[in-house]
């Protein structure tokens, strides 16, 4: 069998783009969480303003990652990626200049349109790159980044800078980044043949198919339907949580800010860990274990007071094991499981379907349920949707290359339909 590894230096160069490139889209799509407060006193905003705001970015990143995952198949990985890169990155700063509830919808929906176009490419692209040993210890460090810097380190920092500067300041410090990384990739990512993307595959199949055969490969329907609950709960509990300690806990802005940075250190340190422990162990024990470990923190969370280091550690771990189960079903056992020319579609129709309906709609959901029956009560959404999910993994086809190459008796993947 041909290797499908492009290289040791190439693999670092490429690892390391992407996982900037998708921290950036972290801070951009995330440092208005901690913000929200100090935005709903100067634009006189709701809680259910809070959720079609968190709504409307989810609901075109879906969209994009939808039809934008086809186009970098057919067109190449490269090309999105650095495009998308330019467009979010300015339009992160243009939210600064929002007015209202409606600018800030229109600014946050064209960002999540090019961030949602980024993400199944770059997905793909960090697969493509990596040792066929190693998919999922680097799509757990690229992806990493996100809830690293988006929700870990962010919160921290945005909190202390609302104590000196306003907020639409804090909006315009994040464009030059993103357009920094984008040059770089520029010079360093390269398209790879689809011959030897295959060979990242459970299928080994270069040839060409239209966009709908991804439905004939079992792990993703069901990984759409475990992408709307793995975003239910992240969406729900990371939109509206500061509201949640402040409002309902009592906590004030700093003591918020450090509580809700356990969000990140916690996600950040789940998706390198968990996806590196399925390479040895296989995708399908690890994404049941997580769901476990998911729902029994949800539940230890709703049963803390006014304590920030408790509380601190209850999002830890409950975002170790959400992030974990997210960046499994949108790489490994999505991107495995098909033909390599229909990789990033695959993977953007699990990031869409997961975006729209558990990124966009429960958030305006849970916006509403907060608003009618108390905020308290976007917990009980979030364990039920991850209930869900876990009965989702159970019936998960495993596609790691080492696991299922040992599962056959030529050494060969088996196509994961």
């Amino acid at each position: 069998m041909a290797n499908p590894y492009q290289g040791r230096n190439y693999e670092w160069k490429a690892v390391a783009l992407l996982s900037l490139g998708f921290g950036i889209v972290g801070v951009d799509r995330f440092m208005i969480m901690p913000m929200f407060p100090a935005m709903m006193k100067d634009l006189d905003l709701t809680y259910q303003d809070l959720g079609h705001i968190a709504g409307s970015l989810a609901i075109a990143w879906g969209i994009a990652a939808m039809f934008m995952g086809n186009l970098a198949d057919r067109i190449g990985r490269r090309k999105v990626i650095i495009g998308s890169l330019i467009l979010f990155s300015l339009l992160a700063g243009a939210s600064g200049l929002a007015s209202g509830v409606g600018g800030l919808v229109v600014f946050r929906a064209l960002m999540g349109f090019s961030e949602g176009a980024f993400t199944p490419a770059s997905i793909t692209a960090t697969l493509e790159a990596s040792d066929p040993s190693r998919h999922g210890l680097n799509l757990g460090i690229q992806q990493a980044t996100l809830p690293l810097l988006g929700l870990g380190l962010t919160p921290i920092l945005v909190t202390q800078l609302l104590q000196i500067v306003d907020w639409r300041w804090i909006f315009l410090l994040v464009s030059a980044p993103g357009l920094l990384v984008a040059f770089l990739a520029y010079r360093v990512l390269r398209d790879v043949p689809p011959k030897i993307s295959a060979l990242h595959t459970a299928t080994h199949d270069a040839s060409a198919h239209r966009w709908s055969d991804v439905f004939k490969y079992r792990n993703v329907p069901l990984n759409m339907l475990g992408m709307l609950c793995w975003l239910t709960c992240l969406i729900v509990t990371s939109a509206l949580m500061p509201n949640y300690l402040t409002d309902h806990i009592g906590l004030d802005v700093p003591s918020m800010g450090f509580v809700v940075s356990g969000i990140g250190f916690g996600a950040a340190l789940g998706t390198v860990l968990m996806p590196w422990l399925s390479d040895r162990l296989g995708r399908k024990p690890v994404m049941i274990v997580s769901a476990l470990g998911n729902l029994a923190f949800l539940v230890l969370l709703m049963n803390i007071s006014a304590a920030p280091g408790w509380l601190f550690f209850a999002l830890f771990g409950t975002c170790f094991f959400n992030f974990a189960l997210i960046c499994l079903t949108v790489g490994p056992l999505t991107v495995e499981a098909v033909p390599a020319t229909l990789m990033a579609t695959a993977s953007g129709i699990v990031v869409g379907t997961g975006e729209i309906f558990g990124g966009g709609i429960a958030p305006i959901i849970a916006g509403t349920v907060a608003h009618q029956f108390g905020i308290v009560s976007i917990l009980y959404l979030a364990a039920g949707a991850v209930l869900v999910g876990l009965l989702v993994c159970l019936a998960l086809k495993e596609t790691a290359p080492g696991l299922v190459a040992r599962a056959t008796p030529d050494g060969m993947p088996t196509p994961a339909a």
